[in-house]
């Protein structure tokens, strides 16, 4: 447990380092991503966005699991 809180308070620190970045690449205002605007009412659903973020993830936490595993 404790292998695991150490790699994700890692990851968590290496994000908040690449947020910036991340901004800049435009994540959040992909194409599928649907975004709603009226006079007091604001919706936004990031579903292409949040399918990118679970792929990434998804490969670097089984990468990462993986070499501590070895």
């Amino acid at each position: 447990m404790s292998r695991f809180l150490i790699v994700l308070g890692v990851l968590l620190v290496v994000i908040g380092l690449l947020w910036p970045l991340v901004a800049k690449l435009g994540l959040g205002r992909l194409p599928g991503d649907i975004a709603i605007e009226r006079d007091n009412f604001r919706l936004y659903v990031p579903i292409t966005s949040a399918i990118l973020v679970s792929v990434v993830l998804t490969i670097v936490l089984n990468l990462i699991f993986w070499f501590l595993n070895r």
